[in-house]
């Protein structure tokens, strides 16, 4: 595990330090997206200005990227290898469970084109889906 959070920082060309290590251990270690609170109970005092500066700097990296579920609570899921700091690629399915809350990336499953009138460009696009997950 630790290689694999230190090979993920030095290849976002971010500086290693115990915050960004630890932070980086809960998402390898997560099978969701999680939130803030869920972070922060994982770490256990771990100061919630430096987490969301941690945060921030794993998005602008492309190491993670925020979903809104619509569950009222932002999520953060590790990107896929392919974002960087110059474009996230996680146009997506995310799958929200009704039953146990948790949100999951559907990799296999993109977001479809949309067509819009003339005058109209697209800078993001999301699909939630609801349902029960296969573990419940």
């Amino acid at each position: 595990m630790t290689e694999k959070v230190l090979k993920l920082l030095n290849q976002s060309d971010l500086r290693i330090t115990a915050v960004r290590k630890d932070v980086l251990s809960v998402f390898l270690n997560a099978d969701c997206a999680i939130t803030t609170a869920t972070i922060e109970a994982a770490l256990y005092q771990i100061d919630r200005i430096t987490l969301y500066r941690t945060l921030k700097s794993f998005e602008e990296k492309g190491l993670i990227h925020s979903i809104n579920d619509g569950s009222h609570n932002t999520k953060y899921a590790l990107c896929e290898g392919h974002c960087d700091e110059d474009h996230h690629h996680d146009e997506h399915v995310h799958f929200h469970c009704n039953a146990c809350g948790n949100t999951f990336c559907i990799e296999e499953s993109s977001v479809p084109t949309i067509s819009l009138p003339s005058g109209y460009r697209v800078e993001n696009a999301s699909v939630i889906v609801n349902g029960i997950c296969n573990k419940c």
